[in-house]
């Protein structure tokens, strides 16, 4: 294969964002009239049933699909500022951010237990529990990417200290092991066992196995979680074990997203909600202490969803994303999976 650099609004180095913010928009009077009324709407209907059909927004809307061709076609993030959360019951706040995100595409599972309505919580629990996944701890995310096309972050509560939000373009990745390292890149296309962490479909191994980075149909696309390869590595010795070009490549990815020059760092405040494209961004958390009294402590509501509109993905994303149809892919399902939204953290 021959690799040449990538270009377009998808190649950013955080630095120069941060100097614009032009990714930052805010929710506008008007937009929020639009959003409480159709609350009102859907007060007695139950949350997995939300469309945008029973959320009508006919002028925010609009904007939201111009925001959804952003996150597909150009800089593949932005930030959304100003849902007023903090008067806003549990219930209301989920029902707002089910109806946003149902005119961006169809609600995925976020685990086995079939939950559409993410919560990205620390629950005390301990990372080295197979079935533990890190949003449940207070612990720092490395850069990755979620199982889906486009996820949403709605942050009701900050911490007390930390947590910031870090986003790295994986374009840009690309093309900086291109300049540095270009003998590293053919291991990048290369396949790398990755851990389900426990939630493993009928018929499926432990893990799959998938390379970092896919051209396709013209397209860069990536997939990327270093804390699963390595526990797989660890805990399933019939794994394909990684090659010395693929660690070093996967270093070199590290050293690249910790950059302060190449990745965005911003903070969570009450009301913001962040959406990404995963095969374009990369994000990370650092560690945060927490408030001590259980009504402040940082929550974030997540949300994964799959566009119909979405790009083409080749067939290795099946074993993972289910299926490569737009619209209809991604997520975690396994039998007996049953969708359904919790208001509290499981």
């Amino acid at each position: 294969m021959h690799y040449e650099p990538v270009g377009g609004p998808g190649v950013w180095h955080g630095p120069a964002l941060a100097a614009r913010g032009d990714w930052i928009r805010h929710f506008l009077p008007d937009e929020l009239e639009e959003i409480d009324a159709a609350l009102r709407g859907v007060k007695g209907l139950e949350l997995e049933a939300i469309t945008k059909e029973r959320f009508p927004l006919p002028r925010l809307g609009r904007v939201l699909r111009g925001i959804l061709a952003e996150l597909l076609e150009g800089r593949g993030f932005v930030l959304l500022r100003g849902l007023p959360v903090e008067r806003m019951t549990r219930r209301e706040q989920a029902a707002a951010y089910l109806g946003l995100g149902s005119w961006l595409g169809a609600f995925r599972s976020q685990n086995a237990k079939g939950h559409l309505l993410g919560h990205v919580k620390d629950l005390g629990l301990d990372i080295a529990d197979a079935g533990v996944r890190y949003y449940q701890t207070r612990r720092k995310l490395e850069y990755h990417t979620d199982s889906v096309d486009i996820v949403g972050l709605l942050c009701l509560q900050g911490a007390k200290r930390g947590g910031e939000s870090y986003l790295a373009s994986s374009m840009t990745l690309y093309n900086e092991v291109l300049a540095r390292r270009p003998e590293l890149m053919p291991a990048l296309f290369e396949p790398f066992p990755t851990d389900r962490r426990g939630e493993v479909p009928r018929g499926m191994k432990p893990w799959f196995d998938i390379p970092i980075l896919h051209w396709h149909a013209g397209r860069l696309s990536c997939i990327y979680v270093r804390q699963y390869i390595e526990s797989a590595q660890a805990n399933f010795p019939e794994a394909r074990r990684l090659s010395r070009a693929q660690r070093e490549a996967m270093d070199l990815l590290d050293e690249l997203c910790n950059d302060p020059r190449i990745h965005l760092a911003m903070d969570f405040r009450p009301g913001d909600i962040q959406l990404l494209h995963n095969h374009q961004i990369l994000h990370s958390r650092g560690d945060f202490e927490d408030w001590p009294e259980p009504a402040r402590r940082r929550h974030l509501l997540r949300l994964w969803v799959a566009p119909p509109e979405a790009r083409p993905l080749p067939e290795v994303f099946a074993p993972r994303y289910g299926s490569v149809v737009p619209g209809a892919r991604g997520g975690i399902f396994i039998e007996g999976t049953k969708l359904n939204v919790a208001l509290e953290a499981e």
